[in-house]
């Protein structure tokens, strides 16, 4: 989604409202996570005293597979992110890192979106913190049962 900000870098004081859903088939380049279903993203756009602040929170739900057990299951994340969006840094400072640069006076939401989320999303993915896996001899699932391996 592209989100044009031109109004809202003249206008101080307004603010937009920002909702919409990325589509799996939008999702299905990202390696590594299955989305279960369209992310969903709502939030908006302010500009307050000439700063333009875009704040959001993002909701999906991926099709995972337990690290230890392997049991596949449903996990639910929900985020909320903030940032100053300007339109072109004066430097090249790494200060400016957290700023979004909206070039042309627009955005493209996805873009960071997807970015965001895939930084907060978990690289070690439990289907309880208690798992205690499988036998690595016999491969029995130790949450289920017992196994006389390791006697």
């Amino acid at each position: 989604m592209n989100l044009k900000l031109r109004e809202v870098f003249q206008v101080e004081g307004l603010k937009k409202s920002v909702q919409y859903e990325i589509t799996l088939e939008e999702l299905s380049d990202i390696h590594g996570y299955t989305f279960a279903e369209p992310v969903k993203v709502s939030g908006e756009i302010a500009n307050r005293a000439g700063i333009v602040t875009l704040k959001y929170s993002v909701s999906c739900i991926l099709d995972v597979e337990c690290d230890r057990c392997l049991k596949p299951f449903k996990q639910e994340h929900t985020y909320d992110f903030t940032h100053t969006v300007v339109q072109a840094l004066h430097s090249d400072n790494s200060a400016y890192d957290s700023y979004i640069v909206a070039e042309n006076d627009s955005i493209d939401m996805n873009e960071t979106v997807i970015t965001d989320l895939l930084l907060m999303l978990p690289t070690k993915i439990l289907c309880s913190e208690d798992c205690k896996g499988l036998c690595y001899i016999c491969g029995c699932d130790l949450n289920e049962s017992t196994c006389d391996c390791l006697k």
